[in-house]
């Protein structure tokens, strides 16, 4: 039930759709486009939503020389490759609390594509559902999709930017793990250590990893609970202007979503080249 979702109070409910109303949509391949994003790229041929589309982060949404995304017509092809139009709605979901979903969005974002949701839960809540999964991949015919302006400005932030943001002290959300955060870490736990050189974080940045954001069961806390954390946590406030960093931008990606869509909050950039590129930088100040 959508009720599921507004009695949460978030500022766009809107944005966000339950697991029962994907189900009762699959089948609105004229209006409606599922895309399954994951950090683990095989899942989607495993199983995977039905009618659901896959988009790579890896493949489809980065350039293949350059550290920056596909440009936009490249961005034109995919969409008409994967049977999306500039009114069709594309509802995202993926693996892991909807991390990498609430990543593609952002790059989608990025080029305008403005009719985006996700599905609360993502893959984690569809399964434990026992909604039903295929191995069949669909095939939707090409659209016509204009080659769309990229805007680099709105929703993402620079390294001068947050150079910038720095010099007048503006917020700043550290969404990786408390180890990569203090330094002893240069990616999560578990995973190999790579990437910088440096380890720590961004002068005066607060730490809220980007998974106390959700619920057990992967959908969204409540728009009080985000409060809680965002607001009488770390400070934050609605007319705030955030930059929000993880490691490669993924994870700050969900964080960017929380605090744009759910929260309201209308002037927050995701920073993509986060650690990776700060942690490397000559001179970049860093605190541990």
């Amino acid at each position: 039930m959508e009720q599921e979702i507004e009695k949460k109070g978030y500022a766009h409910p809107e944005a966000l759709v339950t697991t029962e109303w994907v189900a009762e949509n699959l089948n609105d391949t004229e209006n409606v486009r599922i895309v399954e994003s994951d950090e683990d790229v095989l899942l989607y041929d495993i199983g995977h939503v039905p009618n659901a589309v896959k988009v790579d982060w890896v493949e489809d949404l980065n350039d293949p020389i350059n550290r920056d995304y596909l440009d936009p017509e490249h961005f034109a092809q995919l969409m008409k490759e994967k049977g999306i139009s500039p009114d069709t709605m594309v509802v995202f979901y993926g693996d892991k609390n909807n991390w990498w979903a609430t990543y593609a969005l952002w790059v989608f974002r990025l080029f305008g594509h403005d009719n985006v949701k996700v599905m609360d839960g993502g893959r984690i809540k569809w399964e434990a559902e026992g909604r039903p999964m295929t191995q069949e991949v669909p095939s939707f015919p090409r659209t016509e999709y204009p080659v769309p302006e990229r805007d680099d400005e709105k929703i993402r932030a620079f390294k001068d930017d947050v150079m910038a943001h720095l010099e007048k002290r503006g917020p700043l959300v550290d969404v990786r793990s408390p180890g990569e955060y203090s330094g002893e870490l240069l990616h999560m736990p578990d995973y190999p250590q790579e990437g910088a050189l440096r380890g720590g974080h961004i002068p005066g940045a607060a730490n809220v990893p980007w998974a106390r954001a959700v619920r057990e069961d992967a959908t969204f806390k409540s728009a009080d609970e985000l409060r809680e954390i965002y607001e009488g946590e770390v400070g934050l406030s609605e007319g705030d202007d955030v930059v929000a960093y993880c490691r490669i931008g993924e994870r700050s990606s969900h964080t960017w979503f929380v605090l744009s869509y759910l929260l309201g909050y209308d002037n927050v950039r995701n920073y993509d080249g986060s650690w990776t590129e700060w942690g490397n930088a000559v001179r970049a100040p860093i605190e541990r």
